[in-house]
């Protein structure tokens, strides 16, 4: 687990986050208009950035069926999926700041910023933070053909090797593409990017073969590490991960500063009134925080992390001054 999202647990106790959103539902009954009093009126939308049946798609999903039950209200899928997630962020950013449209957003709009190109939203101008998500720690996986056991085995045969080996990732600017080009700077390897349109083409192509490596979230690497078609070598936090605690830590193999993940959590429009931006927290807070949606989210490699607004910004703030770094070190560029 990296120490930003450690951060972010410890700093929002449950019982807390509760009393708050009640002390701030009680202000708004006795200080807000007839609008707020009837919201929801009509079904929600959660903007999804990504084509159906990828991870973010499935937590989605499973969040707001949870918020659907609780609010009376349907809350709809709506992908949107195109170049590098900036599609669906330009369509959330064009939508009326209501309370009915969500943005699941995610780990590259905290990198896209740094690549150079211009961009039709401004993250912190166009949107308004909910609520901190899920989070999927990086697993390091290999095709059984490559001669390395370890994250440390890897590194000593990458220095011996420099360019003959290759990571396929679900897209440049994600997180499965961040991992290997952190891992590179960090020990000073030269393996080769090779960017596929999601986690399931280029794992297609490490089963194939055709690339070495992958940077792989869990839901994409585990089923295959457990049919053993390919290798775990580590995952990029200190501590093993509750969803794989058979697979070392990083810091087990001696590389305690590698700290990759990939991520997602839910915004609005950036007007959208305080108080629904409120109610908004406690639903996802509350449907997140249920043991069947906890169990559901953990079994499909989610790790939940709902926190406070506030902390969801600062958590997008540190992550867009981490992530700025590796794209200037790695001269990472857009596609």
């Amino acid at each position: 687990m990296s120490i930003l999202f450690e951060r972010l647990r410890g700093s929002f106790d449950v019982k807390r986050g509760v009393m708050l959103a009640v002390t701030l539902l009680s202000g708004i009954i006795f200080t807000t208009g007839v609008q707020a009093q009837a919201y929801p009126s009509k079904p929600l939308r959660i903007i999804v950035p990504f084509a159906a049946g990828g991870p973010l798609d499935t937590v989605a999903r499973i969040v707001g069926q949870r918020m659907s039950t609780n609010m009376g209200q349907s809350v709809n899928i709506d992908n949107r999926p195109g170049a590098g997630a900036i599609l669906g962020a330009e369509v959330a950013a064009k939508a009326p700041a209501d309370g009915y449209t969500l943005l699941v957003a995610v780990i590259n709009y905290t990198v896209l910023p740094a690549m150079g190109n211009p961009l039709p939203y401004d993250l912190w101008r166009d949107f308004a933070p909910v609520s901190m998500g899920v989070a999927y720690p990086i697993i390091v996986v290999a095709n059984p053909s490559v001669p390395v056991n370890s994250l440390k085995d890897l590194v000593a045969y990458a220095k011996a090797n420099p360019g003959k080996l290759s990571y396929g990732s679900a897209g440049t600017g994600g997180g499965t593409h961040l991992a290997g080009e952190l891992l590179k700077g960090l020990v000073g390897i030269d393996i080769v990017h090779i960017p596929y349109k999601g986690s399931a083409p280029a794992m297609t192509d490490l089963l194939g073969g055709q690339v070495q490596l992958m940077f792989a979230d869990p839901p994409t690497a585990l089923p295959q590490v457990k049919a053993g078609k390919v290798k775990a070598l580590a995952v990029a936090q200190s501590a093993r991960s509750a969803l794989a605690p058979d697979i070392p830590s990083a810091t087990e193999a001696g590389f305690p500063a590698y700290d990759a993940y990939s991520w997602g959590g839910f915004v609005v429009p950036a007007a959208t009134p305080a108080d629904i931006v409120a109610r908004l927290n406690r639903e996802i807070v509350g449907a997140m925080n249920t043991p069947e949606t906890r169990d559901a989210l953990l079994a499909r490699g989610a790790e939940p992390h709902p926190s406070s607004p506030e902390q969801f910004a600062a958590f997008m703030r540190a992550e867009t001054t981490k992530w700025a770094k590796v794209v200037k070190d790695s001269n990472i560029k857009a596609d």
